[in-house]
C-alpha cells in the first residue's frame, strides 16, 4: 500500500470506531433524557449525536480521496477532505443552535427535572466516551496530517467537559435551584461556540492553503544543504487532504548545463521528500545566477500580476 492509502485507512478506522462509541454514547444518553426531562442532558446528547454524524462527511472524503488523479482533477480528490471540514463546522454550528433554542424555552417554561442521580450517571458516561473520541481521533489525525480529523477530535473533547457540566446541574436541581439546569443548558451551547470558532479556524486556514510556517523553514533548510543549489527563492507549501505538495525555485550556476541543473533539482526534491514525511511531490524551477544586470524572466514579466493586485 502506498503512504496516502494507508494513511486514509487508518482515518477510516478512526472515524467508524468514534462513530460507535459516541452513537453508543448518544443513545443511552437520550434514554435518560426520555424519563429524566433535563435540558442540559438533553444539549449534551444532540451534541454527542452530531459528533457522531460527521463521520459520514469525513467518511466520504476519505474514500473519495482514494481515487487516483484524472485529466480533469489532476491532483486528486484529497480536497474532499476540506469540504468535509466545512460539513463539520456546519454540523457543530446546528448542534449549538438546538441546544441553545431548547435552554430558552426551558427558562421560559420551566419543567421539573426528575431521575437526578440516572442524569448525573449518564453524564459522566458521557464525558468517558468523548475523552476516549478525542484523545484516538486526535492522535490519528495529527499522525496521518488530517486537520479535519484533529478538529473533530478537539469537538469530541470540549463535548466532553460540556458531559461534566451536566454534573452540575443535576446538583444545582437536587439543592432545589429549578433554574440550574437549563442555566447549565446555555453553559453547553457557548461553549459549542468555542469549538465551533477553532474548528471554522482550522478550516478556513485549510481551504486558503495556510500551512505551518515551521514546515517552510524546514523545505528551506533543506534546499541549501543540497550539493549544486547555491541559493532558494521561493518555497511555497499547500495541503492537499492530508498531503503537501511543494513548489520551489533555487539558484544554480548559469554555466550548469541542462542535465547538471536538473539533477539539482532532483536532489532538491529527494531532500525535501526526506524533510516533510507528508510531502507527496515538489516541483523545482532552477534559476541561474542574474550575471551582468541579464534578467533570465524578462520574457515573462509582462505577465506577472504585482503583488498586492
Amino acid at each position: 500500500m502506498d503512504a496516502a492509502l494507508e494513511a486514509s485507512a487508518d482515518g477510516m478506522r478512526a472515524l467508524w470506531i468514534s462513530l460507535l462509541v459516541l452513537a453508543a454514547t448518544a443513545a443511552l444518553q437520550a434514554a435518560v433524557v426520555a424519563f429524566s426531562g433535563s435540558v442540559a442532558l438533553l444539549g449534551d446528547t444532540l451534541h454527542n449525536a452530531a459528533d457522531a454524524l460527521t463521520a459520514v462527511p469525513l467518511g466520504f472524503a476519505f474514500l473519495l480521496g482514494r481515487r487516483p488523479p484524472t485529466r480533469r482533477y489532476t491532483y486528486g480528490y484529497g480536497r474532499a477532505e476540506d469540504l468535509a471540514g466545512v460539513v463539520v463546522v456546519l454540523t457543530i454550528g446546528a448542534s449549538s443552535a438546538v441546544a441553545g433554542y431548547a435552554a430558552l424555552q426551558r427558562i421560559a417554561h420551566p419543567q421539573p427535572v426528575t431521575h437526578l442521580w440516572t442524569v448525573a450517571a449518564a453524564a459522566l458516561i458521557g464525558f468517558a466516551g468523548n475523552e476516549l473520541v478525542a484523545r484516538y481521533r486526535i492522535r490519528v489525525g495529527r499522525r496521518i496530517g488530517s486537520a479535519a480529523l484533529v478538529a473533530d477530535g478537539l469537538h469530541a473533547r470540549t463535548d466532553g467537559f460540556t458531559s461534566l457540566a451536566v454534573l452540575l446541574g443535576a446538583a444545582g436541581v437536587g439543592l432545589g435551584w429549578t433554574w440550574a439546569d437549563p442555566a447549565v443548558g446555555l453553559l453547553i451551547t457557548l461553549a459549542i461556540l468555542v469549538v465551533l470558532w477553532q474548528a471554522a479556524r482550522e478550516v478556513w486556514r485549510r481551504l486558503m492553503d495556510a500551512v505551518d510556517p515551521e514546515l517552510v523553514a524546514t523545505a528551506e533548510r533543506a534546499l541549501k544543504d543540497v550539493p549544486g543549489i547555491l541559493a532558494v527563492g521561493t518555497v511555497r507549501l499547500r495541503w492537499i487532504g492530508h498531503r503537501l505538495r511543494a513548489e520551489c525555485d533555487v539558484i544554480v550556476d548559469p554555466g550548469s548545463t541542462l542535465v547538471q541543473a536538473h539533477d539539482a533539482s532532483v536532489r532538491a526534491e529527494h531532500a525535501l521528500l526526506h524533510a516533510l514525511p507528508r510531502l507527496s511531490g515538489a516541483l523545482v524551477h532552477p534559476d541561474p545566477q542574474p550575471r551582468d544586470g541579464v534578467d533570465h524572466h524578462a520574457t515573462l514579466a509582462a505577465h506577472r500580476i504585482a503583488p498586492g493586485l
